[in-house]
């Protein structure tokens, strides 16, 4: 087997996080295309924090939903929600609430379903704020030839509120979406400041380095909360190595090479996701388990 088929297969199977099976009855229906999907998710999953602008007050008991990590679990919120089948779209009240990362892994999650090697990529995209490359997640599927990158969250509301022109099926390498280790050598040959990369109050290439590691951990088929925190790089602390350490990382995830990316993944206890981490999404940060890996 070569390489680049090595790569393709590992890609079209589920990994821990977007693993859908027993959900067949469910799932029956759904488009096995990647736009098809992305338009099926778009009605399943409302964002947080564009709820009101799909004029839905978010109950304070449903906040949690979005610190659900797989896509079976979320599966099973919707359904709780509503026990139709989910080729069935769900009025925006009775969507998973979740964010960008949601949206793309439940969509890697039928895609890899769908046979179509897939994977989810933790980032920036400069399209939500002038002027600023925002914490996001987006979809890379392939179509045969190439890694095509999709945003599964912006639909047509969203499309006409950022007045965004570009097509969200496919976005051209290095426009409006870079993927961490990207953003991060472009802040160190100073063509970006880092300060422009982040959301809400976190700004900075400290920031930039937990994504590189939540990306890398998303390029193993292990997609975190934007907010998950362990190892090296993922933490509020430098890592040892200092910025060579995270140079090394951001060039490994940039180049692409899958078997590097696989092998230091799994050899390097500061990178890979534990089966507990801290969570940063609350004033006073907490530990979690991650059942998933362990």
């Amino acid at each position: 087997m070569d390489r680049v088929t090595d790569e393709l297969e590992f890609y079209a199977k589920p990994g821990v996080m977007t693993d859908l099976a027993g959900f067949d009855d469910a799932l029956s229906g759904m488009p096995d295309d990647p736009a098809g999907i992305a338009a099926a998710v778009q009605g399943l999953v409302l964002h947080l924090f564009w709820a009101k602008s799909y004029d839905v007050d978010v109950p304070a008991e449903r906040e949690h939903e979005v610190r659900t990590r797989s896509a079976a679990r979320m599966v099973e919120t919707i359904l709780r929600l509503d026990d139709r089948p989910l080729v069935e779209t769900r009025p925006p009240a009775h969507r998973f609430l979740g964010n960008c990362r949601h949206f793309s892994t439940f969509t890697v999650a039928l895609l890899r379903r769908a046979g179509i090697p897939s994977r989810a990529r933790c980032g920036f995209g400069n399209y939500f704020e002038r002027g600023k490359w925002i914490d996001h997640w987006i979809v890379e599927h392939w179509n045969g030839q190439r890694w095509v990158r999709l945003d599964a969250q912006i639909d047509d509301l969203q499309r006409n509120a950022l007045g965004l022109a570009a097509d969200t099926t496919d976005f051209p390498p290095g426009e409006f979406f870079l993927p961490a280790g990207e953003a991060w050598q472009r802040c160190q040959a100073s063509l970006e400041d880092g300060n422009r990369f982040g959301i809400l109050d976190m700004w900075g290439q400290w920031f930039i380095r937990g994504n590189i590691a939540r990306d890398l951990a998303s390029l193993n088929k292990v997609e975190m909360l934007p907010w998950d925190g362990w190892g090296d790089l993922a933490s509020l602390d430098p890592p040892p190595g200092g910025d060579a350490y995270v140079d090394e990382i951001a060039a490994l995830t940039v180049a692409g090479d899958h078997d590097a990316i696989r092998a230091r993944y799994g050899s390097d206890d500061g990178l890979r996701v534990p089966p507990k981490v801290i969570c940063f999404d609350a004033p006073t940060p907490y530990e979690d388990d991650v059942p998933e890996v362990s």
